[in-house]
């Protein structure tokens, strides 16, 4: 499963590619209004660090605003990936796009369905968010396991990029359930490293060091 990172935050990309971690990245609105610069300029610093796909998000909720972002934003840099929602609007938009061989990433699915009608329109990614789906009392997974299927039952290329991710938990449930891509905030990178009794066992080794030095 591939790691992409969900932050626009040129220093955490930074940290987190020099562990060797960063397949892509992941960006909306909230995430580009953290940082200072448009979100041409953001993006444009990411794709100097990251040579895999980074995602930029639309704002326009018409085809043709969609498509015009799309194409200016595609200038920014090959590997920009156009992230669109998925509304009646976006869907025509992926399927423009798609046709001419501009890459999207249809986000804020939250069912089966509209992963599959997404899929259908020739979305080269989906985010379907799984911790707003645990948020209101649904199994967000769920979602990813039945997706996983049914792009398997007929050999659908779109990718699965799990989103909302929350926990060290999710990360891995996300692979279990057959997701390609899981986007990761950096806090939660950073807890993958972490187990209790690798401190343990890492102080105790570094003791018996300093013991057998004194001796």
């Amino acid at each position: 499963m591939k790691f992409f990172l969900d932050t626009a935050n040129v220093g955490q990309i930074e940290a987190a590619a020099a562990y060797g971690l960063v397949d892509g990245v992941t960006t909306n609105p909230s995430l580009i209004a953290k940082e200072s610069g448009s979100q041409q300029e953001v993006l444009k610093a990411i794709c100097d660090i990251v040579d895999g796909p980074v995602n930029g998000e639309v704002l326009s909720t018409d085809c043709d605003g969609m498509v015009n972002e799309a194409e200016a934003l595609m200038k920014i840099a090959d590997n920009i990936v156009i992230k669109i929602p998925m509304i009646p609007e976006g869907i025509k938009t992926v399927n423009i796009l798609s046709k001419q061989g501009i890459a999207t990433n249809v986000t804020l699915i939250f069912s089966p369905a509209q992963a599959l009608v997404a899929a259908k329109a020739g979305a080269n990614y989906i985010s379907p968010f799984v911790g707003r789906l645990d948020d209101i009392g649904h199994v967000g997974m769920e979602i990813i396991e039945t997706t996983a299927q049914m792009y398997d039952n007929f050999g659908m290329e779109t990718e699965i990029i799990t989103a909302s991710v929350r926990s060290p938990l999710h990360v891995i449930d996300a692979a279990l359930a057959g997701s390609h891509i899981c986007t990761i905030p950096f806090s939660t990178i950073e807890k993958l490293f972490q187990h209790p009794l690798t401190d343990i066992g890492l102080e105790k080794f570094l003791a018996d060091h300093r013991k057998a030095q004194q001796s």
